[in-house]
């Protein structure tokens, strides 16, 4: 009686774990980058200027750079500025004035309203007070004033280096993933073709199940397209690759729509399945030349490349779609209907834009 929970919980276990894994893989550079980055920091600042204990130089460079690509050397220009004015401030009032409960509030006030003075944003900000209050309570050290400032500016310096370092890798992830979501529409699209031949309800509920859980996809793409974008903008080794990036996060939009109009059609196709409503077997086929065409898309931005040559195989579908016979049937015409979205918004994805996708359409048979 149990075996069924239990097995549903092992299975989400197993998955939760692939899904962990999976995201530590996809920040392993950036982890990799900020141990790195605090390592240089300290022996710059220890080895190489004779700092006895130089906390404020690794510490800077780790919260300067962090896992994300995104305004990354803005980032890395606020936490270095507010790390500097927290400990200048600080190691300067605790020098002349001591540590104390109100020493502590006047060096967070300065602090923030020094940060708020340079024009600085939220995170110079937080990071000027946060600073500040390490070096007046737990190193209040005023032999070491000023010393702690330069520590704080080595490790900003390094991540500001280290920032402009970065991998090929995640500017590929945004056409890998764009194919990834074209290839789930080639098979979805597939999948209803071959439900709309033989009608069986169970598989037709099953698919869109599946369809119904594919809106990570889209999240994936946007999440891959921006940290591209955000790469290109933060190194200068990188900036030839800003109009590819550019021309794929245009992508985003047209294959959302591309998934949600599959999405739909899978749902009139289950529909048309569970009342037992039959559909002509040429609407079948147009799901099977779109899914073809969908593959073609596919494997083009899997190969760096513009869906181009899949348009005309989508201009070919497009076109079967005013010559099939019609049906009595309000699910079948439904099931076409949707076909022809469909098309719509891969013809987009080709490059077409909304007013020549819907134009290169055939008005619907009588």
């Amino acid at each position: 009686m149990e075996a069924g929970p239990l097995d549903r919980m092992w299975d989400r276990s197993r998955t939760s774990v692939r899904a962990r894994i999976r995201r530590w893989q996809s920040k392993f550079w950036q982890i990799g980058q900020c141990a790195i980055a605090a390592g240089v920091a300290w022996l710059i600042a220890a080895d190489l200027i004779g700092h006895t204990t130089p906390f404020f130089a690794p510490v800077a460079a780790v919260v300067a750079l962090g896992t994300s690509y995104g305004q990354r050397l803005r980032r890395v220009a606020e936490v270095t500025v507010g790390v500097a004015v927290g400990v200048f401030l600080a190691d300067l009032i605790v020098a002349g004035i001591g540590s104390g409960w109100w020493q502590i509030a006047l060096i967070v006030a300065l602090a923030m309203s020094a940060a708020f003075l340079l024009d600085g944003g939220q995170l110079l900000v937080t990071q000027a007070a946060v600073q500040s209050i390490v070096v007046a309570t737990l190193i209040p050290d005023a032999n070491a004033a000023f010393t702690r400032w330069t520590d704080a500016v080595i490790g900003g310096a390094v991540a500001l280096v280290a920032a402009t370092v970065v991998p090929a890798a995640p500017l590929r992830r945004p056409r890998e993933q764009a194919a990834v979501v074209m290839r789930k529409i080639a098979g979805l699209l597939r999948a209803a073709g071959e439900v709309m031949v033989h009608g069986e309800s169970a598989e037709a509920l099953a698919l869109l199940a599946d369809a119904r859980s594919t809106d990570h996809l889209i999240r994936e793409l946007q999440a891959a397209a921006e940290e591209g974008l955000s790469i290109v903008a933060s190194s200068p080794f990188r900036v030839r690759h800003r109009d590819d990036l550019r021309k794929m996060s245009e992508l985003v939009d047209p294959l959302d729509r591309a998934l949600r109009s599959t999405r739909v059609l899978v749902r009139q196709t289950a529909v048309a399945a569970y009342h037992r409503r039959p559909i002509p077997v040429s609407y079948s086929q147009i799901a099977l030349d779109l899914a073809d065409a969908a593959e073609l898309a596919a494997a083009e931005l899997a190969s760096d490349q513009m869906a181009v040559a899949a348009r005309v195989p989508l201009l070919a579908v497009g076109d079967a779609t005013g010559r099939v016979e019609r049906t009595d049937v309000l699910a079948a015409e439904a099931v076409l209907a949707q076909l022809r979205s469909v098309v719509v918004d891969l013809l987009m994805v080709s490059g077409l834009d909304q007013l020549e996708s819907t134009d290169a359409l055939p008005p619907p048979p009588r």
